[in-house]
């Protein structure tokens, strides 16, 4: 219980730093360390894009995250990094000396990571929907995905090399477990249960 406790704090500090403190700031565009003031530095505020962020906790090396998601979701980019120093308070529980977060915009969403330490993991209580257009793109991002490290799983889902889940699914397979044909309903829901990858060809 003690141990669950120091985790939470050193996640609540840490939270709490990711939008002020003393950090270093890299662009996306060459990597370079800007140690410019906050007085000069664009406001957080002013760059917020979604009203709602999902944030990725993961152990470390944040840019090696952000390059890994990149090289699956094309288009994407890292809008920003930044080296954070813990504080005292998050030391003195178990934290490590410094952390790392970085911005990228994946799918037209833009994820933040988190890289501070292996004190929480992935689970399938959270998971990301992939709506592919057609069977080529299902096969696509479900190799991906489940190559170098990633896993497969049951019915459409399967886990990327850092633990994270995703629902790879065909967009046409909604319209087939929804048909207003009891038939194609039934067919679409016993095949998906046999499968991992989801293949429409078996599902219609």
């Amino acid at each position: 219980m003690k141990n669950s406790i120091n985790k939470l704090v050193i996640a609540l500090i840490i939270t709490n730093l990711m939008g002020c403190g003393d950090s270093q700031k890299s662009s996306s565009g060459n990597g370079n360390i800007d140690t410019s003031s906050t007085q000069t530095a664009t406001k957080k505020s002013d760059m917020i894009a979604n009203k709602i962020t999902p944030c990725l906790w993961v152990d470390k090396d944040a840019k090696a995250v952000v390059d890994y998601y990149l090289s699956i979701f094309k288009n994407g980019k890292m809008k920003e990094y930044r080296q954070y120093k813990n504080p005292p308070e998050a030391k003195e529980q178990g934290g490590q000396d410094s952390f790392e977060t970085a911005i990228m915009e994946i799918g037209g969403i833009e994820f933040s990571i988190l890289a501070a330490g292996p004190y929480f993991k992935f689970n399938e209580s959270v998971s990301f929907v992939i709506n592919c257009k057609d069977q080529a793109e299902v096969d696509y991002y479900w190799n991906a995905l489940t190559t170098n490290g990633g896993q497969e799983s049951a019915c459409g889902w399967c886990k990327d090399k850092y633990g994270l889940s995703w629902q790879v699914v065909p967009v046409e397979y909604f319209d087939l477990i929804n048909s207003d044909d009891p038939k194609v309903r039934e067919k679409a829901m016993r095949n998906t249960l046999k499968q991992k990858k989801l293949i429409l060809s078996e599902l219609k």
